[in-house]
């Protein structure tokens, strides 16, 4: 089954160019705000701003039935092997699974490995917040910086900033790029003798982490010794051999599992700094909130169901209305790293042009995602929003209170922008002077937190996973590969080689050649 020749798809398409000039404004009164906002875990969600009615929502909703959308969810919660590519499960779930039902993967029950697993980063954690772990001179551990790149980075770095209010004492930084300039800094900030390493790569053969991390391993030889590695050095990886190696001991080396995909990650052992940052039974939360999420994501009629019709609506966007992009504006500077997160959870996962049959689809699939702060993306690219000759779906995040803060009058200020710019966006103005007409219909999700919490957060992450899974059940793609992220760095490789090989003759074209000359000289 394919959207091209989905009965229901048919329907929706028929109805929707009956409709698709329609007035968001036209289709908006009291009964359809009840239809179309939920509340969730303390969260709020509106999709009443949208190009879409009751009708085409029905036939959009025949479209996820036919396409087997409930087959699809209960396989991956059961841990069928549904990357058939790589041939793994999809189980960021389990690690977030609040009961001992077993999960079976090629016949073993991986929750006891989650729970003992849960039990050693407790452990762990609380040994470094409570100054227990010691660095080489004896002194306690202060900072902590992760070493890592994409969702090794991404998800934990976005939870962390995002908890601000949760934080405990240590330190946190992050490490992922291969500029010197980013390594640099980081050694000006940090107490070589207080200050301990997550080395986070499933591989432990990642280039960047790599490299950033023997550059710091270096530095304590010279300054310590090679003993003091192990008591300034903690992996996540599955090589465990290959960190011994490196000098971190077994015992200092947590889990990976490869039925967890790398942006889907932060639940794991992956998100290792999280617990350290906001304390383990914050983490705890999160993982309920997610939890929460998964259960109404898994028992929910399609209707009802959050991650479902986020989902629906980017198939609406994506396929119908051919708009190829999506603004995900949150109002809340905790939530400063979500849309870098979001570009890697929907781009890398649904940035695929070949379906589950291995043959090129003939729609389109993984919409561009961007995005930036508000009020700060008002001053720079909301004119396009409004005004530009492309639509963009926006997706406005906010918390309707801070409790943190004391300036409440602020945040007021702020929540004000973010709903007059919705408000802006879907009933336009008119102005019998061209330039300053402004033609609205635009469309918009807005979603209001009570507060930012570990708990609420957890859920909205969760909700994303989701929608992500759904939208790719939908275009039949795989979700949960990436060798789109292979050739480049495959080809890296030669360029360096020939970079440093100044005596070598170069076969690239003549552009690549020209830049590699520029380098060596």
């Amino acid at each position: 089954m394919n959207l091209e020749s989905s009965s229901a798809w048919k329907q929706a398409n028929a109805y929707f160019k009956k409709i698709k000039d329609s007035k968001i404004t036209g289709f908006l009164d009291e009964a359809r705000l009840k239809d179309f906002t939920f509340e969730f875990n303390g969260i709020y969600f509106d999709f009443s701003k949208h190009r879409i009615d009751a009708t085409l929502l029905h036939y959009l909703i025949e479209v996820a039935k036919e396409m087997q959308l409930n087959s699809g969810i209960d396989a991956m919660f059961k841990g069928e092997i549904i990357n058939k590519t790589e041939q793994r499960a999809v189980l960021h779930t389990a690690l977030r699974q609040q009961t001992t039902s077993p999960v079976i993967v090629k016949g073993h029950n991986i929750i006891p490995d989650i729970k003992e697993t849960d039990e050693r980063i407790k452990t762990f954690v609380n040994q470094v917040i409570n100054k227990q772990w010691k660095g080489y001179t004896g002194k306690p551990i202060t900072d902590v910086v992760n070493i890592g790149i994409g969702g090794s980075d991404l998800g934990p770095k976005m939870v962390i900033h995002a908890l601000k209010d949760f934080r405990t004492p240590l330190k946190m930084h992050f490490l992922s790029n291969i500029d010197p300039f980013q390594l640099d800094n980081l050694l000006q900030q940090i107490d070589l003798e207080t200050t301990l390493f997550l080395v986070v790569s499933k591989s432990f053969s990642t280039q960047e982490t790599l490299t950033n991390a023997q550059n710091i391993q270096q530095i304590y030889i010279e300054a310590f010794g090679k003993e003091a590695v192990a008591h300034h050095f903690v992996s996540v990886t599955t090589q465990v051999e290959k960190a011994r190696l490196f000098g971190i001991p077994n015992n200092n080396v947590f889990p990976m599992w490869d039925w967890v995909g790398g942006r889907y990650s932060l639940w794991s052992p992956a998100g290792l700094a999280i617990p350290l940052a906001i304390g383990y039974d914050n983490f705890i939360a999160l993982k309920q909130g997610a939890y929460a999420m998964d259960q109404h994501f898994k028992e929910t009629d399609l209707k009802n169901n959050l991650p479902v019709l986020a989902a629906l609506l980017t198939l609406l966007y994506n396929n119908l209305y051919q708009f190829e992009t999506e603004a995900y504006i949150p109002y809340a500077d905790k939530l400063l790293f979500l849309p870098d997160f979001l570009q890697q959870l929907m781009m890398e996962s649904n940035g695929k042009s070949v379906g589950l049959d291995n043959k090129k689809v003939s729609w389109q699939t993984g919409n561009i995602i961007w995005g930036n702060t508000g009020t700060n993306a008002q001053h720079s690219f909301f004119q396009l929003l409004h005004q530009g000759t492309k639509i963009v779906p926006v997706n406005f995040i906010a918390e309707r209170t801070n409790k943190s803060t004391n300036f409440s009058g602020n945040h007021k200020i702020l929540l004000a922008n973010m709903i007059a710019q919705a408000e802006a966006l879907m009933t336009g103005e008119y102005n019998e002077i061209p330039y300053k007409n402004f033609e609205g219909n635009r469309p918009s999700t807005t979603i209001l937190f009570d507060e930012i919490s570990p708990e609420s957060l957890g859920s909205l992450l969760a909700y994303f996973e989701h929608q992500t899974f759904v939208e790719a059940w939908l275009w039949q793609i795989n979700a949960f590969d990436q060798f789109g992220v292979e050739l480049g760095k495959k080809l890296a490789k030669n360029v360096l080689s020939d970079i440093n090989d100044t005596s070598k003759s170069l076969g690239h074209d003549v552009s690549t050649n020209a830049l590699i000359e520029r380098i060596r000289t």
